[in-house]
């Protein structure tokens, strides 16, 4: 006989519910129902009663030997809404398609002559930064992310446009974040319609300008345009990777600097080994190959912080978890931020430690999942790793950190954001230059 899944006790649901407001994060709660009712349970809210389960059995399950019957596609959502057939909200054949095409651009292979202008790019807004004036870290690796982004993968400055579709871009995040649209699909949202029409005519822009030229640029742009797609579905591709790719790197460098700022002795570890592998010289394709230690502490971060801190499905054909049915028309919700947190897996999971990712150490595949698994692990996993390594060696090869405020919470939008964000002061470093 088929197990049930439970739901939410009241008792447990008092707990959650202080737990939530205390950490001022929904996934307080989802942590409550967790310790309160194992690996398997079901959210009964009036219009939202998605399955979810957590732990290394779960995501093998839905990432793998699942994946066939679960589907990322929401239709209806203000995802696909917005991002239409982007790479993101496709599945089976036609992601397939979209990703073999698109990955050459993406490729181990092509990252390093990336690096030069991942550095200019962080030079470039370094160069705008006041010493000793705060500075809101997310802000500023947004600006950085974005430029980088643009100029990697579209050869484009996307400089003068930056105040330009500053709000648009903010704005079209804001549309797709986590809100009230779960439970009221048919929500009033008014004040995304502009927004996304300037986005939509910067990128079809961008486009016929790139047709026009009768170049063969071997970059991402170039490869959509060779493989005869249309505009749309070519707008869907930038769009998709202008939102999900620099918004993964944004938050990801903005939760490292919080957590280095907290903790000056691993700042220490990071300020010798880039004056070491460094020195004077910026990072390049060889040497950020050496900066071992750097690499640690961002995947620490990944481990505390991951970008993505749950993922959904929508179960497509009846199937079974744990013994527990999984039926059509359900949505399924799995958890890499408490799998990553969670004390059966992690010694002491809550303290930021690089060394368990030290040389040597190894981890189950499915206990650390930060870019997600199997045929939809992200993919621009590997871009995000070099680019988040390039920048923060550049960083703490020029300058010093200094956090301000201490207290932030993690905000549920596309990715998990530290709020109210990252102040800081920076000072030139004394040694550098």
């Amino acid at each position: 006989m088929p197990n049930s899944i439970p739901t939410p006790s009241p008792q447990v649901s008092l707990g959650a519910l202080r737990d939530m407001l205390r950490e001022r994060n929904p996934l307080a709660a989802i942590g409550a129902f967790h310790r309160g009712h194992g690996d398997i349970f079901q959210i009964n809210l009036p219009t939202f009663k998605p399955i979810v389960m957590i732990g290394p059995t779960a995501n093998r399950f839905v990432l793998v030997e699942s994946k066939d019957s679960l589907l990322w596609r929401p239709e209806g959502d203000p995802v696909a809404q917005l991002l239409r057939h982007g790479i993101l909200v496709e599945d089976g054949e036609r992601h397939d398609e979209l990703r073999r095409l698109m990955s050459p651009a993406l490729h181990k292979k092509r990252l390093g002559a990336y690096v030069e202008t991942m550095v200019a790019r962080t030079d470039q807004i370094c160069d705008t930064w006041v010493e000793g004036q705060p500075l809101d870290m997310l802000v500023e690796m947004r600006k950085v992310a974005l430029l980088i982004l643009l100029d990697t993968l579209f050869n484009m400055d996307f400089t003068p446009e930056l105040e330009r579709l500053w709000k648009p871009v903010l704005r079209l995040l804001q549309f797709i974040s986590p809100g009230i649209w779960i439970l009221w699909k048919n929500a009033p949202r008014p004040g995304y319609a502009a927004p996304r029409k300037l986005m939509d005519e910067y990128l079809y822009g961008v486009i016929r300008e790139r047709r026009t030229m009768q170049t063969d640029i071997d970059d991402l742009l170039g490869i959509l345009l060779n493989a005869n797609m249309d505009d749309d579905l070519i707008r869907d591709q930038l769009l998709t990777m202008i939102v999900a790719g620099h918004d993964t790197c944004t938050t990801l460098l903005a939760w490292a600097l919080y957590i280095l700022g907290k903790h000056p002795e691993i700042v220490q570890g990071i300020q010798y080994e880039v004056d070491s592998v460094l020195g004077d010289t910026p990072p390049n394709a060889d040497n950020i190959e050496h900066l071992t230690y750097v690499g640690q502490v961002i995947d620490e971060t990944l481990r505390l912080f991951p970008p993505l801190p749950m993922g959904m499905r929508s179960v497509a054909q009846d199937t079974e978890f744990n013994g527990c049915p999984v039926p059509h028309g359900k949505r399924v919700m799995y958890s890499m931020y408490h799998t990553h947190r969670d004390e059966k897996l992690w010694p002491d999971p809550l303290k930021f430690d690089p060394e368990r990712f030290a040389p040597g150490q190894s981890h189950d595949y499915y206990h650390y999942i930060p870019f997600g698994g199997g045929k939809r692990m992200c993919i621009g996993a590997a871009y995000a790793l070099v680019e988040t390594k390039v920048v923060l060696a550049r960083l703490f090869q020029k300058f010093e950190f200094t956090l301000i405020k201490d207290r932030v919470h993690a905000h549920l939008a596309v990715t998990m954001e530290p709020r109210p964000g990252v102040m800081m002061a920076v000072r030139k470093r004394s040694n550098y230059g």
